[in-house]
């Protein structure tokens, strides 16, 4: 990229500033739609979810009466909300008479109360931790702990915050699909303050939508299930059954996510053609009213006191199952979000082609009309295959070949904004995947996989992580990090990378009890690992103080198969960093080569350490399984 191209982008990021609303600029009308934020390529994100974030207020604590039309449906009379500290595996008093089978499906009825006022309360170690942007998990209404199944899509749960009855009574009063009846609940107003405290901090802030499907407690079904035929609602939904209100059996039948699943009800489609069975899909939803909530739902929040100025509102969505909503919407949502805010950031789901092996090409998704980009999970499964050497397991060169592969046909706006995930609400996190050497999602959890490994991963898979870590914040692509991913949280797939997060001023039981009562498993101790914390505030750092890993050319100079040994570089102008990798369990005697002639700091080494190059090469001395970053100085 060429100097003035850069002092151009310098100069539109020192506008888009998201401070005080004074300060807001627009970017220039030139490629209004289609330009994607520069912020999103300098983002460093956290993602939180807020249940398991942090208990602020425990005042505001779910209670059954909030979690109805939930999974599971019937809850013990002696339910009760679950200690932050408490062993995961084991069972609380109440936990064997949940109306479910099996623990993974017994434990979605534990709550520990996470909400805002926990968010507002370590934005201060959030800030300190040196990211730049929060992807929040759902924040809708919704009775279940991961709101994917919304009840309410204009307003914040209920429960995040301060007044949970108080914000019941003011949603029911409402007409939901006139915006000019909707007020502000207490949890809304705790959301817009935790937006401008982010914003104040110089942080950015999306939120999480599922516009594919609700919960079965949304207020459209609702009034389906009262008016049946007759509901203006009706046609927002494949319904297959009508409810008899001459009986008191729930007969309402309807398509749910996944097929029959009756807790998500998904939105009826037109799929051009009808029969087309496998994504990407042209077509729309069938409904327009249901389009105009949608776009309403999408400017309250974009745009909240709806003055013109964006400022004062999210910087953008994750749009959460994607790749399962026709294309012909995303382009009018697109429209709709780039007309309230030029600099909102969309980013897509788009994640299975074909379950488990396939991962679905986004290219058509990355054309200027839908997303800016997607959460990266194909970067992520070439990136484990080599540094974690897991399924599937790759070499020096089979990692250059297939990053080479995912991104092709990619444009590098799209690329330096992608949001580049190691672990996720849905995917086991980091160090348990690694630990674990089969496929990354496919039979990821003890109940599906006997001999997949819970407890917390031993040392060699923590010198694995590192490394991914260094690629992670070196790449092309914003890093990502999961809600305490940086205090060495372990867990398999969903729902145990759900844990709440480990804190300093909390006490927690020891990790004992295991997934199957017959087996033992090693004791571990849970609290935070400080090392690890400090190694992402280290990268964290890395990542913001030099452009060059933002912007710059990449540039595979080593991919050794033999001796296991790779190493690429991040040129800008006369910046330049290499990356260099020993991925074997030997010491290497490594010769990078450079583009210029000079110093090289070590930017990882406690004290400041410095190469000196040679013919235009470096010649270093790596320790196995390990990782460098050497800055020309």
């Amino acid at each position: 990229m060429k100097t003035g191209i850069i002092l151009l982008i310098v100069f539109i990021s020192s506008l888009s500033g998201c401070g005080t609303k004074s300060t807001y600029k627009q970017q220039p009308d030139i490629n209004r739609l289609s330009a994607v934020p520069v912020w999103a390529k300098e983002a460093i994100w956290y993602q939180i979810f807020v249940e398991r974030f942090r208990n602020g207020d425990p005042e505001n604590d779910p209670t059954p009466s909030d979690m109805s039309g939930s999974y599971p449906e019937k809850l013990p009379v002696n339910w009760k909300i679950t200690p932050w500290g408490h062993d995961w595996f084991a069972h609380e008093p109440w936990l064997d008479d949940v109306g479910a089978n099996g623990f993974d499906s017994k434990i979605q009825a534990r709550r520990y109360g996470g909400d805002l006022q926990g968010v507002l309360d370590e934005m201060d170690y959030l800030q300190a931790l040196g990211i730049t942007a929060i992807y929040f998990n759902p924040l809708n209404d919704s009775p279940s702990l991961h709101k994917y199944d919304a009840r309410n899509y204009a307003h914040i749960d209920r429960n995040f915050g301060p007044d949970p009855k108080g914000d019941v009574a003011i949603m029911d009063a409402e007409i939901h699909d006139d915006p000019s009846t909707w007020k502000w609940t207490s949890a809304d107003k705790l959301f817009l303050k935790v937006i401008n405290e982010f914003h104040k901090r110089g942080i950015r802030v999306i939120m999480d939508y599922s516009w594919n499907h609700t919960g079965k407690a949304f207020w459209a079904l609702d009034d389906i299930r009262k008016n049946g035929k007759n509901s203006k609602y009706a046609d927002w939904y494949t319904i297959t059954r009508f409810d008899d209100p001459a009986t008191k059996e729930d007969e309402l039948k309807y398509v749910g996510w996944g097929g029959n699943n009756p807790w998500m009800p998904v939105f009826k489609k037109d799929i051009i053609p009808p029969d087309k069975k496998t994504m990407p899909f042209e077509g729309n939803f069938h409904s327009e009213s249901l389009k105009k909530h949608i776009f309403d739902v999408t400017k309250r929040w974009l745009d909240p006191d709806g003055d013109g100025n964006p400022s004062d509102g999210v910087d953008g969505f994750r749009l959460d199952v994607a790749g399962e909503i026709p294309m012909g919407f995303w382009r009018e949502y697109r429209k709709v979000v780039r007309s309230v805010n030029p600099e909102a950031y969309l980013v897509g789901e788009i994640w299975w082609l074909e379950w488990p092996d396939k991962l679905f090409d986004p290219n058509v998704y990355l054309e200027g009309d839908q997303f800016d980009a997607i959460m990266n999970y194909r970067w992520f499964r070439v990136a484990r295959g080599f540094f974690g050497q897991a399924e599937p397991v790759l070499t020096p060169t089979g990692f250059v070949s297939e990053i080479d592969r995912i991104n092709k046909g990619i444009k590098s706006d799209n690329l330096e904004a992608m949001m580049d995930v190691v672990s996720t609400h849905d995917t086991p996190r980091l160090s348990t995947s690694l630990y674990n050497k089969e496929m990354d999602k496919y039979k990821a959890k003890p109940s599906e996989n006997a001999d997949y490994k819970i407890n917390k991963p031993d040392q060699r898979t923590r010198t694995e992580q590192i490394m991914l870590l260094i690629h992670q914040f070196t790449f092309i692509g914003a890093p990502q990090i999961w809600n305490g991913e940086e205090t060495g949280i372990w867990g398999a797939d969903d729902p145990d990378c759900r844990k709440p997060l480990v804190w300093d001023d909390i006490t927690y039981e020891d990790e004992r009890a295991a997934y199957d009562p017959e087996k033992t498993r090693p004791v571990d101790v849970v609290k935070p690992d400080k090392a690890l914390r400090s190694f992402y505030k280290k990268l964290c750092s890395i990542r913001k103080e030099n452009p060059v890993l933002v912007y710059g050319n990449l540039h595979f100079s080593i991919a050794d198969d033999r001796k296991m040994v790779l190493a690429y570089s991040r040129t800008l102008g006369k910046d330049e960093i290499e990356v260099v990798f020993n991925r074997s369990d030997s010491v290497r005697l490594v010769k990078v080569p450079v583009k210029a002639e000079g110093k090289f700091e070590d930017l990882l080494s406690p004290g400041k350490i410095s190469f000196e190059s040679s013919d235009k090469k470096i010649e270093i001395i790596m320790k196995p399984l390990s990782g460098v970053i050497l800055k020309k100085e």
